[in-house]
């Protein structure tokens, strides 16, 4: 898709891949979030320390291990291929998978911590009522938490959105299938075609700014004036 010179197609698929993403994380990430929020295990640190890898970790690390992980080359990439007639490496079902790994934590975090702040008579009077763990956490709990909810749902899609070192490593560089925008922007300057290279900056940079003033703007919303 060209317009003014310029491929879209990279920004189209980078924000296709940060929706997907973020659909699946708010899928597994509230429940998940809920669980270390609540459990008293002896594993909790651990657990929330495997989840909090990838805020630490270089992208490129995260990638090379994942592209290990899902090359035929390997065990667990094999039987997928050979199994499941899966592939991961170099597709966009794998872009996902990565992403959904590399985000997680800026959507579970910010969700957990509001979770643990809530006073403990919310769930507790809604366990007096009859009400079910599942009905709590959705109709007492996740109602009184919505900055965090939103806050995680929006870093989550902007983390993914700016995403390159995991997608390099997984995807490559595939037009239409594995090329995002932070793929286009480096081949581009590579290039040295500033101009297009420009127009995806200046478009990530552009929807990253309205994405952080809603979040802001709502959260202000929602709180009130102080």
């Amino acid at each position: 898709m060209m317009l003014w010179g310029v491929d879209w197609q990279p920004l189209l698929l980078t924000f296709y891949l940060a929706s997907v993403t973020t659909l699946i994380l708010v899928i597994i990430g509230i429940p998940l979030a809920w669980w270390v929020a609540r459990t008293q295990i002896a594993a909790k640190p651990l657990i929330e320390t495997l989840i909090s890898m990838p805020l630490v970790l270089p992208p490129s690390v995260l990638g090379f291990y994942l592209l290990l992980a899902f090359s035929p080359q390997h065990a667990f990439g094999l039987w997928l291929e050979q199994t499941l007639q899966i592939q991961l490496i170099f597709s966009f079902t794998g872009l996902v998978i990565g992403s959904v790994i590399f985000s997680l934590p800026f959507m579970v975090q910010p969700i957990q911590a509001a979770l643990q702040n809530l006073p403990p008579s919310f769930a507790e009077a809604s366990r007096t009522l009859g009400q079910s763990e599942w009905a709590t956490l959705l109709r007492v709990l996740l109602p009184n938490i919505k900055p965090a909810l939103l806050a995680g749902t929006v870093l989550s899609f902007a983390h993914t959105v700016g995403e390159f070192g995991v997608v390099l490593m997984i995807g490559g560089n595939i037009p239409g299938v594995t090329k995002v925008a932070s793929i286009a922007i480096y081949d581009e300057v590579e290039s040295l075609h500033y101009a297009a290279a420009n127009v995806y900056a200046a478009v990530l940079a552009c929807v990253s700014f309205l994405i952080l003033l809603l979040v802001y703007g709502m959260n202000r919303r929602w709180r009130g004036p102080i």
